[in-house]
Order: C-alpha cells, then sequence, then structure tokens
C-alpha cells in the first residue's frame, strides 16, 4: 500500500509541475506578445512620423519601386560630369528647344559684350569730383585700346567682348569655363601685355587621364595636396592649382598628352593665373554643372516626340499609286518619280522595291495587295503638349515660355510679368559671370596700367582698399526690353521723378546706353541744331528783306 500511495503522490506532483510549466509558458508568451505589439506600435509610430507619411515614405505604393541615393557632390557631380557635359553639347546642337534656352541666355546676359563703367570712391580716396570725372574717363579710353582688340586674346582671334560670349557660351553648356591670364611680348601698336587664354573644360583633368574620365580616384600631388579631376586642394580643402592637358582628350594626336600645373594665384602678388567660371549648387562642389543637366531627360524625349511627329506629316504629305498587273511588269504610258530620286541615275533599286513619294506609282505582281493605314498625325494636341512641356523645362531653367519661345501672344501684364521674372535669372547669372571673369580680368588690367604710368593711381598698390577704391566699376550690358514703349517710359519718369531711380540706371534698363554719354551726345547735337536753326532763320530774313 505504501508502495502504490508514493506513486500517486509522484504522478500529482509530476502534474502539478506540468501544470506550473504550462502556466508559466503561458505567461512567457503573453509578455512577449505584449513587447511585440508595443515594438510594433513604436516602430510605427517611428515610420509614420514626420516626413515619412509622405517623400520619406517607403511603405507606400509609389515609393516602393522608388531607388534614390544621394552621396559627395565627387560621387553625384563629378563621376557623370563628363556625360553630362556630352549630351548637353548634343542637344544644344541638335534640339531646337535646348538651343533656344542657351542663346536666349546668352543674349540676354551678355549679347555684344559687357562694358565696364569706372566708379571711382573719391570721396575714400580725398579727390575732388572733377578730378574722378576725367580720371574714369582716361580709365574708359585706356580700356578700349586694350579691350576692342584682337590682341587681348592670345590667339589674335577675338577682342574681350567677343571672348566674354565663348566663355559664357562654354559655362553654359560645360558648366564651366576656364580662362588662362598670361603676358605677351611688348608692341609698338599695343601698350598692354595682358593677353587671356580661353580653356576648354574636357582639357583641366587629372595627370595620365587621357579620356577625361573621372573613375573616382584621387591622386597625390608631390607636394601632398590631393588632385581631384584635375583641381589641386590642400589639407584644407583650398584650390591651389589646376592641370591642363596638352591634347584634348578622347582625340588621336601624334602629340604625346603632358599636363601643366598652373598655381591659381602669383605668390608674391596674389592675382590669379587662371579663372575658373562656374557656379557651385553645393558645399565642397569644385567643378561645374551644365546648365541644361535638369531637363536633359524632358528635351530629349520631347525632340524624338517632335521629330516622330514631323516624319508623321511627311509621310501623310506624300501621294501614290499602286497598279495590280499579271505580272508586275511597267505599262507604257505611266510612271512617276520621286523629286529627290530625279537626276540620280546611279542610285540602283531592286526588282521588288516599293516606293512611297510625291507622285510614285508602284507595279504590283498579281496576288499582291496594299493595305492603307490610316494617320492621325500630326496629333492634333501635339501643340498643347509641347506648350506644356515648355513651360515645365522653362520652370526648371528660369526662362517663362514666352521668352523661351520668344511668342508673347498674351496681354501685356501677362507678357510683362513672365519678362520681369526671367529677367531676374538673367541678372543672377550676369551677376555670377561679372564676378568670375569680367571684374578680375578689369583689376588685372588696370594694375598693368597703373603699373606702365598710363593711369594715374597714387597709392594703388600700397592699399588694398585704395586699389579698391580704384577698381570700381559697374558693367552694363543688353536691356530688357520694351514690349510697351510709351507705358514703360512713362513709368521710368514716374520713378526718377520720385527719387525711386537714377537717370542712369534707367538708361541702362530701357536701352543699355550710357547717361553720360547720352548727355554729352545730346549737348553736342543740340548745339547743331542751334546753329543750323540760326542759319535757317539768317536765310529767312534775308530772303524777307529782299521781298
Amino acid at each position: 500500500m505504501g508502495y502504490f500511495a508514493d506513486r500517486r503522490k509522484l504522478r500529482e506532483t509530476k502534474r502539478e509541475l506540468k501544470i506550473a510549466q504550462t502556466e508559466n509558458q503561458i505567461a512567457k508568451t503573453r509578455t512577449n506578445t505584449v513587447l511585440l505589439n508595443a515594438q510594433r506600435d513604436t516602430a510605427q509610430r517611428f515610420v509614420d512620423s514626420g516626413y515619412s507619411h509622405g517623400g520619406a515614405s517607403t511603405s507606400a505604393t509609389w515609393a516602393k519601386r522608388y531607388h534614390s541615393e544621394s552621396l559627395s557632390p565627387k560621387s553625384d557631380i563629378e563621376e557623370n560630369r563628363k556625360l553630362l557635359r556630352e549630351r548637353t553639347r548634343d542637344l544644344a546642337m541638335n534640339a531646337p528647344i535646348a538651343a533656344a534656352a542657351i542663346n536666349s541666355t546668352r543674349t540676354s546676359c551678355v549679347g555684344t559684350g559687357l562694358v565696364p563703367k569706372p566708379k571711382i570712391d573719391y570721396e575714400f580716396l580725398g579727390i575732388s569730383k572733377e578730378e574722378s570725372i576725367r580720371l574714369q574717363q582716361t580709365i574708359k579710353k585706356e580700356f578700349a585700346v586694350w579691350a576692342e582688340s584682337t590682341l587681348c586674346d592670345a590667339s589674335d582671334l577675338n577682342d574681350f567682348y567677343e571672348l566674354q560670349q565663348i566663355a559664357f557660351n562654354d559655362w553654359l553648356k560645360d558648366g564651366e569655363s576656364f580662362a588662362l591670364l598670361t603676358y605677351g611680348e611688348t608692341l609698338d601698336y599695343m601698350p598692354y601685355q595682358l593677353r587671356i587664354k580661353l580653356i576648354s573644360a574636357d582639357r583641366i583633368s587629372s595627370p595620365n587621364s587621357t579620356d577625361g574620365e573621372y573613375d573616382g580616384f584621387d591622386k597625390k600631388a608631390k607636394n601632398g595636396n590631393t588632385i581631384m579631376n584635375g583641381v589641386e586642394m590642400d589639407a584644407d580643402g583650398k584650390v591651389t592649382a589646376y592641370y591642363i592637358c596638352s591634347n584634348f582628350p578622347g582625340e588621336y594626336s601624334g602629340r604625346i598628352s603632358k599636363w601643366a600645373r598652373i598655381e591659381k594665384r602669383g605668390k608674391k602678388t596674389g592675382n590669379p593665373n587662371i579663372l575658373h567660371i562656374f557656379s557651385a549648387d553645393r558645399a565642397e562642389q569644385y567643378r561645374g554643372v551644365p546648365f541644361l543637366a535638369p531637363v536633359i531627360a524632358a528635351l530629349k524625349q520631347m525632340t524624338r516626340y517632335t521629330e516622330a511627329e514631323i516624319m508623321a506629316a511627311v509621310i501623310n504629305s506624300m501621294f501614290a499609286l499602286f497598279i495590280c498587273t499579271e505580272n508586275g511588269d511597267d505599262l507604257s504610258g505611266f510612271g512617276g518619280v520621286d523629286e529627290e530620286e530625279a537626276g540620280s541615275p546611279n542610285q540602283g533599286s531592286g526588282e521588288d522595291e516599293l516606293k512611297l513619294g510625291s507622285g510614285i506609282i508602284n507595279f504590283l505582281k498579281t496576288g499582291e495587295t496594299v493595305e492603307a493605314v490610316e494617320s492621325k498625325h500630326p496629333s492634333q494636341n501635339y501643340e498643347q503638349f509641347v506648350s506644356a512641356f515648355v513651360t515645365m523645362i522653362g520652370s526648371a531653367l528660369e526662362i517663362s515660355p514666352e521668352v523661351l519661345m520668344k511668342k508673347f501672344s498674351n496681354n501685356f501684364s501677362a507678357s510683362k510679368g513672365a519678362l520681369n521674372e526671367t529677367w531676374r535669372s538673367f541678372s543672377m547669372r550676369r551677376k555670377w559671370f561679372v564676378n568670375d571673369f569680367c571684374q578680375s580680368v578689369y583689376e588685372i588690367w588696370l594694375a598693368e596700367a597703373v603699373s606702365k604710368g598710363r593711369v594715374s593711381a597714387p597709392g594703388f598698390f600700397t592699399d588694398p582698399l585704395i586699389k579698391k577704391a580704384y577698381s570700381n566699376a559697374t558693367w552694363t550690358g543688353p536691356a530688357q526690353g520694351c514690349l510697351n514703349p510709351v507705358q514703360e517710359v512713362n513709368a521710368a519718369v514716374t520713378r526718377i521723378r520720385e527719387g525711386l531711380s537714377t537717370r542712369e540706371d534707367e538708361c541702362a534698363a530701357i536701352n543699355g546706353s550710357d547717361y553720360n554719354d547720352n548727355v554729352r551726345t545730346l549737348s553736342n547735337e543740340n548745339e547743331l541744331l542751334a546753329e543750323a536753326n540760326k542759319a535757317l532763320l539768317k536765310e529767312g530774313m534775308e530772303s524777307a528783306k529782299e521781298n
């Protein structure tokens, strides 16, 4: 009896232990479930916070195949810049809208050239206003001697204002342009030695990079600096030099490619030896991005669509007849020839060749038929679609569709508003170009003029403030233009009368002229007109006496 009692007690103990284990497992499962739900709730709250509802969403349907990654400017820009540059050049040469965007920007920003107007700070220099006016006139005349001669170009091909157009065009197409500042020999007919040598952006590359492609790996210079895509930088990221290849990358040449290292600034004067003309979009960006880079895909697709519509229109304009015969031979009395093939006896045709053209007659063999495919090209929505695309492209480039397409079909207020908005972007780009190229060249030229004694500027080389006071200048170029000259001139007169603007600013804005030159010319014209009126009055009085 004791044996069986012990076994019963053991079974009960095991049953109680199993129940306890089961209850413990259930408690653990409940705890894990609670923890898991809490984690899910926390994760869900984190995912659905802030931008994760929209642009940063990873769970939305539209976002699941949206793969994006942005790294450093070197990865985002440098490794893609060569391809962007090549495609931009292709579009500029072959896509009408791309060419319109580049040409409109160049013509409005630079036009025939930006002309400096010296603005000496005579109050700071302690000279009289009259002295400053005489000095400004001297500087203006001296600068014209150098700038209006092709001798300012190291290649002796373009004057300074034509060099501006080339440099600005390269800036738009390549995203940047480079100008070497050198000194030539002294000439009897040219008192200045400063020469400008424009360098293609393709030639600025790291040594031994024969194709100009950036492989993503930087080189080390002998002085320990880093060379990235032809730009040498010190440990602090300061640009110290540029490397120029003797050959154009990717082109065959009998000469061995060599790279010249050009220090950015002279060690003694601090004046630049080479000018890098570009506008950076991001911090730590050392090379430029082409103007059309954001709209390359849109422009290419737009061009393909336009070409397809043109081809469809050409095909629709053709007229051809098909005649069925027993053996497919020509019938006497019938014939036809395409205008483009007339007079081309050397162009053979196959026996079974069918032609489609203006006035073409084709003969078909027995059993051959022709089925006409109805074409609805050009599409009735073509113009509306193109207008929408042009608006989108223009918005990205900050050019209104009216200015881009040279089509002002809206009312005056809308057209004027579009012109004003576009002109803001043109003015900004002009300012960038002036700072990077025009003003820098002007200051270096003025330093040479002072050093040669052709311009008197006491203290020019002794104090940077004095140098800056003498070097001040404004640059005028193409004017915005007038859509309604009467209204806009009246508005300009009102602004001048109320003190909201000056005559000088209004002359530059309306037609790009110089107010002082206008006054001087008007004074001479008035004197001539007065003399002519005196002569006519004298003749009239003498004629009256005779009568």
